[in-house]
């Protein structure tokens, strides 16, 4: 997930950004990497193996900087703050990834969240809609010897 500020001038400042969405299905968040909900929800359905959030519309925020390197992503742990694109085109983006489950198994299973809100310090900050990425995402494993790739 991306989030671009393409305000001329205007930074978003702390405390950051807070993105929001709402699952089509029943989707969980098993974990996440360059930020974390604010709210875990009722996860009591399940045992052992517990997710991050089982929230229907989970509200996320950046990592602060300094968070740990096997939580980091590129692009994240600015405490949601972010420069204006003319500015500091570098710095004005947010990024972080998402392992979800409960989403199906393939591209025509699988759906986009709806209703996005973006949270950000001051007026005029809106959210478009999803887009597909193509190509999707690969993931190359830590050994490098395998590479996965998103649904999407």
């Amino acid at each position: 997930v991306s989030i671009n500020n393409y305000q001329k001038y205007r930074h978003i400042q702390a405390p950051g950004w807070h993105l929001g969405w709402a699952w089509t299905k029943k989707e969980v968040i098993w974990g996440m990497m360059g930020a974390q909900t604010i709210e875990q929800g009722d996860c009591s359905q399940f045992k052992g193996n517990i997710p991050h959030c089982c929230r229907r519309d989970p509200t996320t925020v950046d990592l602060l900087p300094g968070a740990p390197n096997g939580m980091q992503v590129g692009n994240c742990c600015k405490g949601g703050v972010l420069s204006s694109w003319v500015q500091d085109p570098v710095n004005a983006v947010a990024s972080f990834q998402i392992t979800v489950g409960r989403s199906g198994t393939s591209n025509r299973t699988v759906k986009a969240p709806k209703n996005f809100t973006l949270k950000a310090p001051g007026p005029g900050y809106t959210c478009g809609a999803a887009q597909k990425v193509k190509p999707p995402t690969k993931f190359i494993s830590p050994d490098g010897r395998r590479t996965t790739q998103a649904h999407g």
